[in-house]
């Protein structure tokens, strides 16, 4: 079961359940679809950052009708199970194969059939305007709205929700990934840069469309930026933002210029450090995953593979090596 550790309530009370479901979300109104029924509530919750993840079982039918969603946006990733979402002029049923993504200011309504759990993602409107901003490199005007249905069967939806599922694991399991500023930044942007580019919305077009190539100052400032403050938690977003292109401009530049994407370059500089770190580690205190968190890496399987191809040893091997002792052979 998601979050099991992260309980905040079990109650068959309607009051209960709408009071405290309501305090995560919005005030709304909550009934039973069939009045014999039982409620069998089941929540859990979690904050990581600016991204809430919430597990949400009614055990019941329900008809769920929270009006207008406040400043936030959700998407909804059902675990079982069938809902009908209605918003504004836009229908969908929920299931395995569908989920639903919530934009602030649509009425929405939600009849959930019995046994229909669900997992429920929470970013608040201010950071993920504010994403959207840096992306674009222009002021947002427009209100940005999402197409009601998230298909989880396309590259899209099996991105995003292997996101959710690698959030999920990191909570559960303590993980010391969401302690690190590094990483946590670069998880909380990949989950919005997904949301963005994958599910369409308001600024599709523009995210997608054609613009003019960087000058190179831009560029090169970018290339200063990454080698001078690749400890923070720092990202690409950030950096277009500094340099004054888009994310798209400045990904499109450094191909052109650089032969690589602005995080490629950043992940080859928090690699050197993630090394110059191993080699200076006492072995006897300090693990290799604690280092690569650190330095912003969040799949071990793949900072091993390319922490061997750069420097032609694995990290433990670095680790294990004396911090006096001269490195023999190293990679270019």
């Amino acid at each position: 079961m998601p979050l099991l550790h992260q309980l905040r309530l079990l109650s068959n009370d309607l009051e209960e359940t709408r009071a405290v479901v309501a305090q995560a979300f919005c005030p709304h109104d909550l009934s039973l679809a069939n009045a014999r029924s039982r409620l069998d509530t089941r929540y859990h919750a979690a904050q990581v950052g600016g991204i809430g993840l919430h597990y949400l079982d009614y055990g019941a039918a329900v008809r769920v009708e929270p009006g207008e969603l406040g400043d936030f946006y959700l998407v909804e990733i059902p675990l079982g199970g069938a809902s009908e979402v209605t918003s504004g002029k836009q229908c969908v049923i929920a299931d395995q194969n569908m989920g639903v993504v919530l934009s602030p200011a649509r009425p929405v309504e939600t009849r959930r059939a019995e046994g229909s759990p669900q997992i429920i993602l929470r970013i608040d409107r201010k950071p993920l305007e504010s994403h959207l901003y840096r992306t674009l490199n222009r002021q947002v005007h427009q209100p940005l709205y999402f197409s009601l249905g998230l298909s989880l069967d396309s590259p899209a939806g099996r991105s995003l929700l292997s996101l959710v599922t690698l959030l999920r694991c990191e909570i559960e399991n303590g993980g010391g990934l969401l302690r690190e500023p590094l990483a946590l930044a670069r998880l909380e942007e990949l989950v919005m840069t997904h949301l963005l580019l994958g599910q369409p919305n308001t600024y599709s077009e523009t995210l997608h469309g054609k613009e003019s190539p960087p000058p190179p100052r831009a560029i090169r400032r970018a290339m200063e930026i990454i080698e001078s403050r690749a400890a923070e938690p720092l990202t690409v977003a950030d950096i277009a933002a500094e340099v004054h292109v888009s994310v798209r401009v400045l990904q499109e530049g450094f191909r052109r210029h650089v032969g690589c994407s602005p995080t490629e370059r950043l992940r080859e500089v928090r690699l050197r450090r993630a090394h110059a770190t191993l080699l200076e580690a006492n072995p006897e205190t300090t693990m290799v995953t604690s280092v690569a968190v650190r330095w912003g890496f969040l799949h071990m399987g793949r900072f091993s593979v390319e922490y061997g191809r750069r420097f032609g040893e694995s990290p433990s091997t670095t680790l294990r090596r004396s911090a006096s002792e001269p490195e023999t052979n190293p990679r270019p």
